[in-house]
């Protein structure tokens, strides 16, 4: 029964409001609950009552978009989150992936392929303890897959009522745009969301991605908002990268970056973390940002980036310490020559 009576404080403390997702009706919260740490299969994570404590918090908040994946904690994001979700499962948005593998030594457990596709999908409906999933995501591109195989294996999952809607993440900016328009022509279901890196440190999505993104209309949710955590400034206090991905993430520029992102945290009178979540949703751009924690009182202090507004001058300065170099041709469309031979002296006068 849909009553909210299991989150009293629903939105009580928080400035969460929702959003329309990509080109769809779907009414999703504006931050997206992280859910790799469920489980400490891999060595590290939160328990269940742990896990059950910061989904709690972030129900409590008004959230009812929930990421997994098949692959996480080798399934037991999956199950606690059907446990979380079965009092009240229509209230939230449950999103999954396919395509990673499943199991080692078999080339049909993994890949985007139809057989893989469908097992996968039926196991987490097992682990959910769900008869559908709202957003089913294909988790990477495997490059090997026909493109029509993959959207019509969706579409045919659509129409069982397995699935609502689909997502695609990582997956290149070219890949996506050639589904979109297959689909459409083919009056098949569209890919209405995309999942890639985005944040401060890792901003080369902005070549082509995201204005891909924004042309097919898609939201965009950014995981590693926070670059694992080098945006929060614990690295510049001496703390060391709990996992290998770290280590790419603490040089000389992404230390600089941390730095504007404390001092503009400091001015505004907030936490670190919420800036650098905060200006992935100042970006001109339909992003919702995928959050997690294994600590419900730091998981807290995250969602507290609704709450805040980054001003103009914060923005470009972290905008400016954190710019990279489009490349070709992007930045070929910018020089003044290409401009003046494009436009004939003209281009100041056209409204775009």
């Amino acid at each position: 029964m849909a009553d909210y009576q299991l989150y009293p404080n629903l939105a009580k403390n928080t400035n969460m409001k929702y959003q329309l997702f990509g080109h769809t009706g779907l009414r999703v919260s504006d931050l997206c609950l992280g859910t790799m740490g469920f489980g400490t299969e891999w060595g590290w994570g939160a328990d269940e009552a742990t896990s059950k404590s910061v989904f709690d918090v972030y129900a409590n908040a008004g959230g009812n978009f929930i990421d997994t994946a098949n692959r996480y904690t080798e399934g037991t994001s999956e199950k606690f989150i059907g446990k979380f979700i079965e009092a009240d499962r229509d209230h939230f948005v449950v999103a999954t992936k396919y395509g990673l593998k499943d199991r080692n030594g078999d080339p049909n457990f993994s890949g985007n392929h139809r057989k893989n596709m469908m097992r996968s999908v039926q196991e987490s409906l097992k682990r959910l303890n769900t008869d559908y999933i709202d957003l089913l995501w294909l988790h990477i591109w495997d490059f090997t897959t026909p493109l029509d195989e993959v959207l019509m294996g969706m579409n045919d999952l659509i129409h069982r009522g397995m699935v609502q809607y689909i997502g695609i993440s990582d997956t290149p900016a070219w890949r996506v745009a050639q589904a979109n328009t297959m689909a459409e022509l083919r009056g098949w279901q569209r890919f209405a969301g995309l999942q890639i890196e985005y944040n401060l440190i890792n901003r080369t999505a902005e070549r082509d991605l995201l204005p891909m993104a924004k042309a097919f209309n898609l939201t965009v949710t950014p995981w590693a908002p926070l670059a694992g955590g080098a945006l929060s400034g614990k690295y510049l206090k001496g703390e060391k990268g709990r996992l290998p991905e770290a280590s790419k993430r603490l040089n000389d520029r992404s230390s600089q970056i941390a730095q504007v992102v404390v001092d503009a945290a400091n001015a505004i009178g907030c936490a670190p973390s919420q800036v650098a979540i905060q200006w992935t949703r100042q970006r001109n751009q339909k992003v919702i940002p995928i959050i997690g924690s294994t600590k419900p009182q730091q998981f807290e202090e995250v969602l507290g980036s609704v709450n805040i507004q980054i001003p103009n001058e914060w923005m470009e300065k972290l905008n400016a310490v954190s710019a990279i170099e489009l490349g070709f041709p992007h930045d070929f469309f910018l020089e003044p020559g290409v401009i003046d031979v494009t436009y004939g002296q003209t281009r100041d006068q056209l409204i775009i």
